[in-house]
């Protein structure tokens, strides 16, 4: 059975009851989040938990490796394609992600370091010089300090080649001009 249509002073009285209960919903909500958010470092407390402050936070070896790793893949391909800009940038993220590496974990050679230094000069000045055989060389040098400097950490397991293909289908790589 279908109910009988509501007149206008029913429907006003129906929206006026409403309008009472919304702030009251609302208030109970809010009243519940500050309850909640509250009692969260008790909780954290009580749990043992220890929660690194951003002036304890190092990022795994590991995780720095592994965007050290993305990031020579994305030189390789902007340089590949001849945009010396991204390929200019992802120079800096690599050698930002390295030198993270070296001040964060003591455990790796100062000589593995400078060693890499080298084949970052020679990869910054081909991209500089825009001249993409240049860069070739150079990358290749560069590969070859990683797994150099992977045998030395007893990591030999692990071995960078240059890309072979292009993992990074959401990203365009080509110059602006070259699209």
């Amino acid at each position: 059975m279908r109910p009988a249509a509501l007149d206008c002073s029913q429907a006003e009285m129906v929206s006026a009851a409403e309008e009472q209960e919304y702030p009251m919903k609302l208030y109970g909500w809010v009243a519940a989040l500050v309850l909640v958010g509250a009692s969260m470092p008790l909780a954290i407390a009580q749990s043992g938990l220890d929660t690194p402050s951003s002036d304890q936070y190092v990022a795994r070896l590991g995780d720095i490796m592994n965007a050290a790793q993305t990031t020579h893949i994305k030189l390789w391909l902007a340089a590949k394609v001849q945009n010396w800009d991204l390929a200019r940038f992802e120079l800096r993220q690599l050698k930002a992600s390295l030198s993270e590496a070296a001040v964060h974990y003591s455990g790796i050679p100062v000589s593995n370091i400078t060693t890499l230094g080298t084949s970052l000069q020679s990869v910054g000045d081909a991209i500089d010089a825009k001249d993409g055989k240049r860069f070739v060389a150079s990358f290749g040098d560069l590969t070859t300090g990683c797994n150099a400097c992977h045998r030395t950490l007893d990591r030999s397991f692990i071995v960078i080649r240059t890309p072979t293909e292009k993992p990074f289908g959401n990203q365009v790589f080509a110059p602006p001009g070259k699209r």
